[in-house]
């Protein structure tokens, strides 16, 4: 019995001894190759380390060092310095999932090519680490991030799993183009759904905190957004900027703060902008809010030739439309005001009160071509209850019938100046005047225009000015068919006698002033000259009583 005893006894050490030595070996770098030897050639996975490391004092945790690891065929999924994972008796059932996994200085790489992994953790923690996640929804990239994500239980497109609970900071990050600095996140994973509880980054020089929620369709609900401070330089253009607003199903935006911030596009910028978003949704280029309200205003606003001082915006939005309570700008060297509602039926822009004063503005060269082109889509309709204007302005450098206004004022009412989302004057009333006036090099004083207009006709009740030493005083019905038919009536009394030479007509062989009448027609048609379809008479008679009759047919009056 003691020779059996003492059999055993060495048999046991023996296996112990062998057991130790396999143990040592394991921890050397012939151990680490023939691990790695087994599972690459054992899996569909590659992975290399350069040792082992494992501790009585800590027995439950295992050290890897230098570690890479991913799919075969698949760059890397994990490059990382360290990977320490803690063991607990779940690896009698469940040799995959650990107790934690901690990951020290490396990348990860996100893509759906990396998923499903082989292993799962109660909690992934991260120290000093890189995220990549090229090829998904979120273009991501973060370096320096620390944090834990619990549980983690990895499935195939799903990286983090499907209930997870998430805390990280990051130090850098670039997400879809945006860099950001000084990450944190804190939120949770349930199902197809992201809740983020926190979120705070210093953007563009400036700082963002908020909270959202992202669903299972991919829309959006941020219960609170902050934007304070930014200084943010795009390449994009205005309507490129705001086009990630229309590439998720929807976006609804609880309360949206953006307090002294400074954007700059090419062809657009906003200095010391404040906006205030409560109760809207965005989906697909459309919007839909039962209570919403924005303010905005700004020491400065650009978008191509429009360029606002001060502009202030204060608008309610309801599921009827959009009521706009406050609009004021100062523009083109003066004050523009107006307030009004866009109704969502007819996608009517109705305003109570349009007011212009002090402006100096020059049109823009393409002017006729901007104002025969067709409102978008969600503009059918405008109508100006009340329009005011006083001392304003108004310049025309069309080298072929230059004009200039100066001091113009003037009122209007009931004004429908768009139509099927067409420019024009469709309907009301006004009256406009100005203390001078040149048309193509012709100076005249206290020109005057007072009109009425309905689906038919425009009709021009009274065109007077001062020319010369006389008056020109004149009437006009322009219908409102397609061919823009023309007729006009025009007097003239003491006036220069070849007046009407810079307008159109020809040379009258008289000097001086004298008296003049005129009749005429033609076609005021968007897609024809008008010179050709005019046809008229001119009767002059100079001071001396001497008289001249001119016919024009055709534009052109013969012999002339």
């Amino acid at each position: 019995m003691k020779f059996l005893g003492k059999l055993i006894l060495t048999l046991l050490i023996a296996v112990l001894l062998v057991l130790l030595a396999f143990y040592i070996l394991l921890q050397t770098r012939w151990g680490a190759g023939w691990i790695t030897s087994w599972v690459n050639g054992h899996s569909d996975y590659h992975i290399t380390f350069d040792e082992m490391d494992h501790r009585f004092s800590s027995l439950s945790h295992l050290v890897l060092k230098n570690v890479t690891f991913g799919r075969n065929g698949q760059p890397a999924t994990l490059v990382a310095q360290k990977v320490d994972i803690g063991l607990s008796s779940r690896q009698l059932t469940e040799p995959s999932h650990v107790d934690t996994i901690l990951l020290q200085k490396g990348t990860l790489n996100f893509s759906p090519s990396t998923a499903p992994l082989p292993f799962r953790a109660d909690r992934l923690q991260l120290s000093d680490m890189a995220f990549n996640s090229p090829n998904t929804d979120w273009d991501l990239s973060a370096q320096r991030v620390n944090g834990g994500i619990s549980p983690w239980l990895p499935q195939a497109g799903k990286i983090l799993g499907t209930q997870a609970n998430i805390q990280l900071s990051a130090g850098s990050m670039t997400l879809n183009g945006v860099p950001l600095s000084n990450v944190l996140i804190q939120g949770a994973i349930d199902k197809d759904q992201v809740t983020l509880s926190t979120i705070g980054a210093d953007v563009a020089r400036g700082a963002l905190t908020g909270t959202a929620r992202r669903n299972a369709d991919g829309s959006w609900v941020v219960e609170s957004l902050r934007i304070s401070d930014v200084r943010l330089q795009s390449d994009k253009s205005l309507s490129d900027f705001f086009k990630p607003l229309t590439t998720v199903p929807s976006l609804a935006l609880g309360r949206l703060e953006i307090t002294d911030a400074r954007l700059e596009g090419p062809g657009w910028a906003a200095t010391d902008l404040d906006v205030s978003v409560r109760n809207l949704t965005i989906t697909k280029g459309d919007w839909q809010s039962d209570d919403g309200r924005l303010s905005m205003n700004a020491s400065e606003f650009i978008s191509g030739s429009l360029h606002f001082f001060d502009p202030i915006v204060n608008a309610d939005f309801s599921s009827q439309g959009i009521a706009l309570r406050q609009f004021t700008t100062r523009w083109e060297g003066g004050m523009a005001r107006a307030s009004g509602n866009w109704l969502r039926d007819g996608r009517r822009l109705e305003l109570d009160e349009v007011a212009l004063a002090g402006l100096e503005y020059t049109l823009p060269a393409d002017w006729k071509k901007q104002w025969q082109q067709k409102l978008p889509d969600w503009l059918n309709a405008i109508t100006v209850k009340r329009l005011a204007a006083s001392r304003n302005l108004i310049i025309d450098i069309d080298p072929v019938f230059p004009f200039q206004l100066t001091a113009l004022d003037g009122y209007g009412n009931n004004l429908q100046l768009a139509r099927n989302s067409q420019w024009g004057i469709w309907g009301g009333n006004a009256t406009l005047n100005a203390a001078a006036g040149t048309f193509n090099r012709i100076d005249v004083r206290r020109p005057s225009i007072t009109l009425t207009a309905n689906a038919s006709t425009i009709n021009v009740t009274e065109l007077s000015a001062f020319a010369g030493q006389g008056m020109l005083e004149a009437t006009a019905a322009i219908s409102q068919l397609p061919q823009r038919q023309v007729t006009l009536s025009l007097n003239g009394r003491a006036v220069p006698v070849n007046v009407l030479r810079n307008w159109g007509w020809a040379q009258v062989p008289l000097q001086g002033d004298g008296n003049l009448q005129l009749t005429a027609s033609g076609s005021l048609a968007a897609d024809a000259p008008l010179r050709p379809s005019v046809n008229g008479q001119l009767q002059v008679t100079g001071a001396g009583g001497q008289q001249v009759q001119q016919v024009m047919q055709g534009g052109v009056v013969p012999g002339a």
